[in-house]
């Protein structure tokens, strides 16, 4: 099966599909700061949610992910899941390029808004959203969210809401 893909210099944005799971579930393992979820959640993901998630390749290696679903009671609200980047690739701003390739899509064409959650200690995904709305020139607004007392008793941190817009079309458009 032939993969289209979004070229950018070396690096190809594209759908997640299944055959896409496994390397996928590598590259959240080997960040060693996500939660690593099933590899059957991922393989679902790729499948079930390719339209609002994004793969990175280079040279055939998967170097870059975003998971992310509309929002069931906001469908203007893109919610971003995970970010992963591979460490050979990090600094070179390719999450930030990774979300403007998403919300470029027509999947995404009602979006209007971004939301995570962050957890305190990860400075990296604090600056990545908080540099989202400076680059779109619209707001970020952080909330307390789930209080690590939500979690199973594992020590888990607190993570923070980030809502980030709302966001013009011809921003993305511009900026992308």
């Amino acid at each position: 099966m032939t993969k289209t893909k979004e070229q950018e210099g070396e690096l190809g944005f594209r759908k997640p599909t299944k055959d896409d799971g496994s390397e996928v579930w590598e590259l959240i393992k080997h960040t060693g700061v996500l939660d690593l979820n099933s590899s059957y959640s991922y393989l679902m993901w790729c499948e079930i949610f390719s339209e609002t998630s994004i793969v990175v390749e280079r040279e055939g290696d998967t170097v870059g992910f975003i998971s992310g679903f509309i929002h069931p009671d906001q469908p203007d609200t893109l919610f971003i899941w995970q970010v992963a980047v591979d460490d050979s690739e990090r600094g070179n701003g390719i999450a930030t390029k990774m979300l403007y390739h998403l919300l470029k899509r027509q999947g995404c064409g009602e979006v209007n808004h971004v939301e995570a959650t962050v957890s305190p200690s990860n400075t990296a995904s604090q600056q990545l959203f908080k540099g989202l709305a400076k680059k779109l020139n619209t707001k970020c607004v952080i909330h307390d969210y789930f209080t690590s007392g939500d979690f199973p008793s594992e020590g888990h941190e607190d993570e923070l809401l980030f809502k980030i817009g709302p966001i013009q079309k011809e921003k993305i458009l511009v900026e992308g």
